[in-house]
């Protein structure tokens, strides 16, 4: 099961690097900052995951425009606001804790967008 739990956050972040083209395209960049478990339970259409505790090394992979629009969200923004701080600490400035999943989810329901 290890194994399978390792290939799986392998996969991941292999889907993230591939993604990364079309997130430069965007016009915004979504990051949930969750684990690769609360990811796979749910995320928002588009959605990269990157956990906070991986973001300074992994955000590269997703963009190196230091002026990208980056929102980030987790559970409850906790975990977003601290990805928010080491972004901004690397010099990113346009990044953004856009709060929690399920009010997330919420609002795009309820705006008649897909999640």
């Amino acid at each position: 099961m290890k194994q399978f739990n390792m290939w799986c956050k392998a996969a991941l972040l292999g889907l993230a690097v591939c993604a990364a083209p079309l997130a430069l395209a965007a016009e915004k960049i979504w990051i949930d900052v969750r684990s690769a478990e609360e990811f796979q339970a749910g995320h928002l259409k588009d959605a990269l995951n990157i956990p906070h505790t991986e973001i300074a090394a992994k955000i590269s992979a997703v963009t190196q425009d230091k002026n990208a629009e980056i929102q980030l969200y987790c559970r409850s923004g906790r975990r977003s606001g601290l990805a928010e701080a080491e972004l901004k600490k690397l010099g990113f400035t346009n990044v953004h804790n856009a709060g929690g999943y399920e009010a997330l989810k919420a609002a795009a329901e309820k705006s008649g967008q897909p999640e």
